[in-house]
């Protein structure tokens, strides 16, 4: 299933100015220009940029497009507006729906999650629900011709679609205007008892400013319950800022990381200068686990995987569910006129050198993505794996976990390239 995914996911720093160039005009040409630029500096593989004239192209995104490295950057590098893309880093927010989808083996897809007070969740959409068509394709047709996610519509408050929905036997017409939707970037913490261990579980959606706050008032929850073990939830979790990332990963590692390297940022040979060592920070609300358990899927990217990646000179991680994207680049977000360019200018390798998973990282216990079970429910079927670890030290053996019925495996529903590709979601 790997090679069906083809959700892009960034993982942003901001841009030094250095990094940021110099927009001559903001006509095409101008902006084509600038980017032209960039990429032929700042860019990771900005010696397989070809040389082709900026005045071929009728926009900066069709340039892009032409000139990335594909057999590493399909998907990651971009251009998007830049007013959606301050929206969402800023504020978590984004104009949409309010839902995200994923893709089942069989060719269908079903809701994975609804987002509070979005026209979704008044609708009453609920995860596991099944989408059999929209705006009056069906799911059949819209993956056959490669339409599914433009069937939602553009990413703009008032964009009106009308999706059929089957919950159990029952099939409905629910008709859904697009609005500024807030992601939770942390919709659920818990604790559970399992085994004689209290267990911490918390569902990250994504890495932006809102999530400091959720994120430490979900540690300050977990450290007063004394938790012995963490269940980290990033199945659908695309990625985001840098520094989220490291602030996460310092309230897990606690004492035992502060001041150990958590990330080394690698450029091309024209911007070797810019190659530093960002470390742990010593945090409030730490908890110094001797463990971390983490829930992932294909759509758990770039600062999620570098969670994963920057903690494990240094702790025992143990991934649960299905191999990560493969995100070990990162991008500097340049803006220019009325967009935002992220192109891949730098590498990362954690504190023992060790990178380029660009396949992903694999699961050490497969588990399904249960979506006939509710994100947080301890009998899901990848946190109920998670909680196995936790319990036993171990996965469950191969012979028991033949014998469970498994829901079928999903994907993330193809996105888009750009800040909505973090998302998910619709």
């Amino acid at each position: 299933m790997r090679s069906l995914v083809a959700c892009c996911i960034l993982w942003l720093v901001a841009a030094p100015a250095s990094a940021q160039g110099t927009i001559r005009a903001c006509n095409n040409i101008g902006k084509v220009s600038y980017v032209r630029d960039v990429m032929k500096d700042q860019y990771l593989w900005y010696q397989q940029v070809p040389d082709v004239n900026p005045a071929r192209y009728s926009s900066p995104e069709e340039y892009l497009e032409a000139v990335r490295y594909k057999p590493l950057d399909s998907h990651f590098s971009y251009i998007t507006d830049r007013a959606a893309n301050e929206a969402l880093f800023s504020s978590s927010q984004y104009a949409g729906f309010g839902f995200a989808s994923l893709v089942t083996e069989d060719g269908g897809v079903r809701v994975a999650q609804v987002f509070a007070g979005s026209p979704a969740a008044e609708a009453g959409l609920l995860r596991g629900d099944s989408i059999l068509a929209i705006n009056g394709r069906t799911i059949a047709d819209l993956l056959q011709s490669g339409q599914l996610d433009a069937a939602y519509g553009a990413p703009q408050a008032g964009v009106t679609g009308s999706l059929v929905v089957r919950r159990g036997d029952v099939e409905r017409t629910v008709t859904l205007v697009k609005r500024d939707v807030t992601i939770p970037t942390v919709s659920a913490t818990s604790v559970v008892e399992v085994g004689g261990r209290r267990v911490g579980y918390v569902f990250f959606r994504n890495f932006v400013e809102p999530s400091y706050a959720a994120l430490a008032d979900a540690f300050a929850t977990l450290g007063a319950a004394r938790v012995n073990d963490v269940v980290l939830d990033l199945r659908y979790n695309g990625g985001g800022l840098v520094e989220v990332a490291r602030y996460l990963a310092s309230l897990i590692g606690g004492r035992r990381t502060d001041g150990q390297v958590f990330v080394r940022f690698q450029h091309n040979d024209r911007n070797a200068a810019k190659n530093e060592d960002l470390r742990f920070e010593p945090q409030a609300g730490a908890l110094m686990l001797d463990r971390l358990i983490v829930i992932t899927t294909g759509g758990s990217a770039s600062a999620s995987e570098l969670v994963i990646n920057g903690l494990r000179p240094f702790i025992p991680v143990v991934i649960v569910g299905d191999r990560t994207y493969g995100k070990p680049v990162g991008q500097y977000a340049t803006p220019f006129c009325d967009k935002v360019l992220a192109a891949v200018a730098f590498k990362v390798v954690n504190a023992n050198g060790q990178g380029d998973y660009f396949e992903g990282l694999p699961a050490d216990c497969p588990a399904p993505d249960d979506l006939n079970a509710e994100l947080g429910d301890p009998n899901e079927g990848s946190l109920k794996e998670a909680l196995t670890v936790a319990a036993t030290g171990a996965c469950t053996p191969p012979t028991a976990a033949s014998q469970r019925v498994r829901p079928q495996s999903t994907r993330p529903v193809i996105r888009a390239t750009g800040w909505d590709a973090v998302l998910g979601a619709h």
